[in-house]
Order: C-alpha cells, then sequence, then structure tokens
C-alpha cells in the first residue's frame, strides 16, 4: 500500500507527459519537423519527475485548471446551444470530452499535491 501511495503522486504528470507525446506524434506525422516545438511543452512536467518544486507544481496545477475550465465553458455554451458549431467543431467537441475532464481532474490533482505538501 504504501508503494502505490509513492507512486500515486506522479500519475498527473505522466498523463501529461503522454497527453504531449501524442499530440507531438500526430502533429509529427502531418507536419513534419515544425512539430518539435511542441516537445517543449514537457520540460516542466519532466522538471516536477526529476526535482520537484512546490511552486512549479502550483502553477502547473493552477494553469492546466484555467485552461480546462475555459474548455468546460465551451462544452457548458454547446449544451445551451449559446453558440453554434458546425458538425466537424460538434466531432472535436465530442472525442476532445474525455480529454479536457481528464486535463481538469489531472491539474486539480497537482493543485491537491502542492496543497498537500507531497513533495
Amino acid at each position: 500500500m504504501n508503494t502505490l501511495r509513492k507512486y500515486t503522486k506522479f500519475i498527473p504528470y505522466l498523463y501529461f507527459l503522454s497527453v504531449i507525446m501524442y499530440w507531438f506524434t500526430t502533429v509529427n506525422a502531418t507536419e513534419g519537423v515544425s512539430a518539435y516545438p511542441i516537445l517543449l511543452f514537457s520540460i516542466p512536467f519532466i522538471w516536477q519527475l526529476v526535482k520537484p518544486s512546490r511552486k512549479l507544481n502550483f502553477s502547473l496545477g493552477i494553469v492546466f485548471v484555467c485552461l480546462s475550465s475555459y474548455l468546460i465553458l465551451a462544452y457548458v455554451f454547446d449544451l445551451l446551444h449559446i453558440i453554434h458549431w458546425s458538425k466537424s467543431s460538434r466531432k472535436i467537441l465530442f472525442y476532445g470530452g474525455l480529454l479536457v475532464v481528464g486535463n481538469f481532474v489531472m491539474s486539480l490533482w497537482i493543485v491537491r499535491n502542492s496543497i498537500k505538501k507531497v513533495f
């Protein structure tokens, strides 16, 4: 049980790293070399795995909570039909829904870890 508790604090960082790697491989297949700047987004998460910092941890959590909240608002507006979406954008919204919820949960987990003094 202690081993599981010891490694659960790394789950949000590994989640965001896997999303960045997926994004990179998808864009790299279509765009080529211009996809490499996407890898720069992984630096803060790798840094948190190697040398944890409470300030960076809290900053990452707050930034991604704000971004995820913005995307959740887009879903709420879609449900209320305030904004008219085309068929292709609805398809993207549908498939991206799990990603948005996952990002929100993982960013809240990062904030909780920084408040809880896990590191």
